[in-house]
């Protein structure tokens, strides 16, 4: 990883943005701990000094002076301060040299710079006392220093400062590894999509199984290459099923036209030959309008024709035009429709899929045999089915059925281009329905259609 890289990211921002933050937040806690902590020691101290005033001025002025003594003798810390003045103003006791400026005797607790002196000389200290008359003309000042309050601030102050140095050097360390770990996984996947544009459409992205944000992106771009890969090999392999089914018409008609200008020695031989000609182009046209047809259907994404659709009404259309077909070649075509079913669709593209599915069962269905259309209910579907007797579809074929141009072995003596189940699949899948090819004798194929009440 380049440290220069590193302090251009976005990453660094983000970190230094954190690492503000996180500072601030360090500083803010740490000061109302402090204030907390100073109040509640004031507080308690001024509580002391106030209890310890009232306790020496209960006191007989003999008591006091020996009081004073014992009091300012039992403190080894050098915390107390006690001072008893005359009238005057001149001490009569006590470790304070002579009274404060501005000193308020109110009996209140306040603030206060005195001259501290004992058997260690004198020294100036900051204190918090109270100051109280006494009957006989006295003022007696009673005092805490403070030091120890100070004490605690400097101790505060090196918390927050050590504090502030280890979070920010935390952010930075915790952006460091981040922006390392999320540059090893982009890396990685900018090689797999490298090898991808080179053309290894079988590269993926890698994943993890987690609610990562990050792994459900790849799992979404991972099924976007899946159905890529199947459309660019569905596509590659169009082409070739293209020119495979226009080169036998074609081939034919040239064949055709180059014997007649040979051979054909009367008008009647040459009509003949133009005849074959016209019926081999009008096979290679019929496919390419087969081709058109399906693609203006895949790429179809209006619904402004939809609408509320009779499916009996529909499959009666059809049934009457493919009726002299099938009596033609001794099919009995049969409809069974227990209830008035309706869906939500487009009805010229519902009459050419229920139109295909017929005109592929008469076609291969035997002379003799029978083709059923039925229309009934399921669960929360409206049914069209179409059963034959004929050769049926094999489990293996199910799926290639529904490729372009896939002609069985079975019915390659059949005429017919091998689009018409690709054209139906792709109708219904325009409009969101099911259509599945059931296992059982003969062909059994279905396509299931919410209800009307449920629009696609």
């Amino acid at each position: 990883m380049q440290l220069p890289e590193f302090m251009r990211s976005t990453t660094l921002r983000w970190t230094v943005l954190v690492a503000a933050a996180f500072a601030a937040f360090i500083v803010a806690l740490l000061g109302f701990v402090y204030l907390k902590i100073s109040d509640d020691l004031t507080m308690r101290s001024d509580r002391v000094i106030a209890s310890q005033s009232g306790f020496f001025a209960g006191l007989s002025p003999d008591r006091r002076l020996d009081a004073i003594d014992d009091y300012l003798k039992q403190d080894p810390g050098r915390l107390r301060l006690a001072g008893l003045f005359g009238p005057n103003g001149s001490r009569i006791a006590g470790n304070l040299e002579h009274l404060p400026p501005n000193l308020k005797t109110d009996n209140a607790v306040q603030d206060a710079a005195v001259d501290r002196g004992d058997e260690s000389g004198q020294k100036k200290q900051a204190v918090r006392l109270i100051a109280r008359r006494l009957p006989n003309g006295d003022l007696l000042l009673i005092g805490r220093n403070v030091d120890d309050v100070t004490e605690i601030a400097h101790v505060v102050e090196g918390a927050v400062a050590l504090g502030l140095l280890s979070s920010v050097l935390l952010c930075f360390a915790v952006g460091v590894v981040l922006y390392a770990r999320a540059r090893r996984r982009i890396v990685e996947i900018n090689e797999r999509v490298q090898r991808i544009v080179a053309g290894n459409l079988r590269e993926r992205i890698p994943h993890r199984n987690t609610d990562d944000p990050f792994s459900k992106l790849a799992m979404i771009v991972n099924g976007m290459l899946d159905e890529m890969e199947t459309l660019i090999h569905a596509l590659a392999g169009l082409g070739n099923d293209i020119a495979h089914d226009l080169r036998t018409p074609l081939t034919r008609a040239l064949l055709t036209l180059e014997r007649g200008r040979a051979n054909a020695s009367t008008l009647e031989q040459l009509q003949i030959a133009a005849d074959k000609t016209i019926s081999s182009l009008d096979q290679s046209l019929s496919i390419i309008t087969a081709i058109l047809r399906l693609a203006e259907i895949e790429k179809s994404q209006r619904s402004a024709g939809f609408g509320k659709v009779a499916l009996a009404d529909i499959t009666r259309e059809v049934v009457d035009m493919y009726e002299p077909i099938a009596e033609d070649k001794g099919i009995a075509l049969l409809i069974r429709s227990a209830d008035e079913l309706s869906v939500h669709g487009d009805r010229d593209l519902l009459i050419e899929a229920v139109a295909n599915l017929i005109d592929n069962a008469i076609k291969y269905t035997p002379a003799g045999g029978q083709v059923e259309i039925e229309l009934f209910r399921g669960k929360g579907e409206n049914i069209v089915r179409v059963r034959d007797n004929g050769l049926g579809i094999s489990e293996h074929e199910r799926d290639a059925v529904l490729r372009r141009f896939y002609r069985s072995d079975k019915v390659r003596h059949t005429s017919g281009l091998g689009l018409g189940l690709n054209l139906v699949a792709a109708i219904v899948k325009l409009h969101g329905f099911r259509f599945t090819i059931l296992p059982g004798s003969g062909c059994v194929v279905e396509i299931a259609c919410p209800y009307a009440s449920t629009p696609s």
